[in-house]
């Protein structure tokens, strides 16, 4: 696109995960546009570039959690498990990255440190911590839902005089826990991943857990070759199916009620769905799970039990078991024998939730007055989730406006996309979209599309501005706080409201009416040339496309 003032690229895209890569490709390949991909990493794979430690894995199956934009990829590409591990999606993206070759339009190791709207010339000026400034039409997002980490709640750290690990920014040589004595600090979704394999390993292994989560079986395994040439045999049947489920999987077991059934039938979906492992329990069994709580009392009654099962000390089964919060609240996060490493002599469980970490001290993680002595220290306390990423690169709207003000009581977005007075700027998976609570790849591609057509919509119209009207946003806003209000979500501090982080604004960060609802909304939108968006040229200068 050309106009009076000419902009250095198009697009500049943050990130090269599954959401850069796809829309660098898109742009590029597809509409002929130039592109600027900024990425802090050394190289592709986003989340899983930085998430190395030990068994991080996604929990969605393999042949789901994929592209599904070019059907040679879909066909080519062999997954080994059924759940594939951090390093075989990295190599996945890297394939991609290779297949498209996408590296080149990549500046790697860069960070970008802000993003300021010019409203005189209607660009964004995009600043990263090398010094350069890139001037382009159009910001996209794919930095991600959990790519910053939280800080931590304790002080301290700096004066330990062992090994510190971060989850979400862990060694690329890996680390060697034989003979160590580690804390880990964080039971939530990487801790119940990491702790199995750490146990195995350790001379000693101390867990700091604050909250127990609703952790139930995996289910991983080698991948089935007949259950994959069946899909792959009907890929597109399958994705469509998967795009009109709730979670953007096929599943099509669901039942109405858990109470409109006896208890023994009950007993016997609930034990289908957990030997099936995955999301099936969670999603799969009944839709009133996470309306109604007598019905999600069932179910989380029934995982205490199975946690119960497993764990041999009762005290540390009763630590281990949830209580005080609905099933389901929480992402539930998926494990492999989490509950067995408990039985270890090798293993100990602090309960800091009434006696938080006081302190990292040069030996240890200090409880009370107790320091528990430890040679490495894994901190796996969680991501500024949804906020956070775009909250690091100090974007500023019309006006010089903040984004950090401008949700300064929550996110306010228009379909998880878009934010009124931040023109040209799209966030995929952004805040109140159902990002993840969604098969992830096939959310970014879905938002991924939407950007780009609406930026192809404005080439094909003379139009250079794209923006949301503020009434539209405010409508978004009330729907997705209404739909939430209609849930369990809300009644539980997790960082589905942004409660994990002291001082965040407690809001919804999810469209919780599913899937297929949100992308009828926004086809809704489109259909109807753009409702709710106020489309206008540049400061009401000409512009044409080029060739």
């Amino acid at each position: 696109m050309t106009s009076t003032f000419t902009p250095d690229t198009d697009v500049v895209v943050v990130g090269a995960g599954f959401a850069g890569l796809y829309a660098l490709h898109k742009l590029r390949d597809k509409m002929k546009m130039t592109v600027r991909t900024f990425e802090a990493g050394a190289d592709v794979g986003g989340t899983w570039f930085w998430n190395r430690y030990p068994g991080a894995r996604c929990d969605i199956e393999s042949v789901h959690y994929s592209y599904s934009f070019d059907e040679d990829l879909q066909q080519e590409w062999q997954w080994s498990e059924k759940f594939a591990g951090q390093p075989e999606i990295l190599r996945y993206l890297e394939h991609v990255a290779d297949r498209f070759d996408l590296r080149k339009d990549i500046t790697f190791n860069t960070r970008v440190i802000s993003v300021h709207w010019n409203d005189d010339e209607s660009l964004w000026d995009v600043t990263t911590d090398s010094g350069e400034v890139v001037r382009s039409r159009f910001f996209i997002s794919g930095a991600g839902n959990l790519s910053v980490p939280k800080t931590p709640e304790f002080g301290g750290i700096e004066n330990f005089e062992g090994t510190v690990l971060m989850t979400g920014n862990w060694p690329q040589d890996g680390f060697d826990f034989t003979d160590k004595r580690v804390a880990v600090i964080g039971a939530g979704a990487s801790g119940i991943q990491a702790i199995p394999l750490i146990a195995e390993r350790a001379a000693h292994l101390t867990v700091f857990q604050r909250t127990p989560n609703f952790a139930t079986p995996l289910g991983n395994g080698p991948i089935d070759p007949d259950e994959v040439s069946r899909i792959k045999s009907k890929y597109p049947q399958v994705r469509d199916a998967a795009r009109n489920h709730f979670l953007g999987v096929p599943f099509d077991q669901i039942q109405p009620s858990a109470l409109t059934v006896d208890a023994e039938e009950r007993r016997r979906t609930f034990d289908e769905r957990w030997n099936a492992g995955g999301f099936r329990l969670f999603i799969d069994s009944y839709q009133d799970i996470l309306f109604d709580k007598d019905a999600n009392d069932t179910i989380a009654e029934y995982i205490r039990d199975r946690i119960r099962e497993r764990v041999a000390d009762p005290v540390v089964a009763e630590k281990l078991a949830p209580k005080g919060y609905a099933y389901g609240t929480k992402r539930p996060p998926l494990e492999t024998n989490y509950y067995e490493a408990y039985n270890r002599d090798t293993v100990t469980l602090i309960d800091v939730k009434d006696t938080p970490v006081r302190a990292i001290t040069e030996t240890g993680v200090q409880v009370g007055d107790d320091v528990h002595e430890a040679d490495v220290i894994v901190l796996a306390t969680g991501f500024d989730a949804m906020t956070g990423p775009l909250m690091a690169m100090d974007i500023r709207g019309r006006y010089g406006q903040r984004l950090a003000d401008s949700w300064s009581g929550g996110p306010r977005t228009y379909l998880g996309l878009m934010v009124h007075d931040f023109p040209n700027l799209f966030l995929i998976t952004g805040p109140q979209s159902p990002s993840v609570l969604y098969n992830m790849p096939l959310a970014i591609e879905d938002h991924v599309d939407f950007a780009t057509e609406a930026i192809s919509y404005l080439c094909q119209q003379g139009l250079d501005v794209i923006e949301p009207r503020l009434h539209a946003q405010d409508q978004w806003v009330a729907t997705t706080n209404d739909i939430a209000s209609q849930t369990l979500l809300p009644q539980t501090n997790s960082w589905y409201m942004g409660a994990n982080i002291p001082g965040k604004p407690r809001a919804c960060m999810v469209y919780l009416a599913g899937a297929p609802a949100y992308r009828e909304a926004c086809e809704d939108v489109v259909a109807r040339g753009y409702a709710g968006f106020a489309l206008e040229r540049a400061n009401n200068r000409a512009l044409t496309a080029s060739s």
